[in-house]
C-alpha cells in the first residue's frame, strides 16, 4: 500500500455524495476507473483533465486495489 498515492484520494460528504474522489476535485476515483476500463490510456485522461496528474491515475488504481483485498467467506 503507497499512503503517498492514498493521501491523494478524499472524501467530503458535501462534495460528489461523500464519494471517493481526486485531490478534493469533482473527480471521483470511479470517473478513472471507468475511463481506464473503457481503453483510455493514461496520457488521453490526463489531456482531457489537464488539471489531474498521473500519480492522480496511480492513487486511483491504488485505491481499488486497496479497497478489493478483503477475505471472502463462502459457507458450506
Amino acid at each position: 500500500m503507497n499512503s503517498e498515492l492514498l493521501s491523494r484520494i478524499t472524501s467530503n460528504p458535501k462534495q460528489c455524495g461523500g464519494r471517493p474522489c481526486i485531490r478534493g476535485l469533482r473527480v471521483r476515483v470511479k470517473d478513472v476507473l471507468e475511463m481506464l476500463a473503457g481503453g483510455a490510456t493514461e496520457e488521453e485522461i490526463l489531456a482531457d483533465y489537464p488539471y489531474l496528474e498521473r500519480d492522480d491515475i496511480r492513487a486511483s488504481l491504488e485505491y481499488a486495489a486497496v479497497q478489493i483485498d478483503h477475505a471472502v467467506v463462502m459457507l458450506a
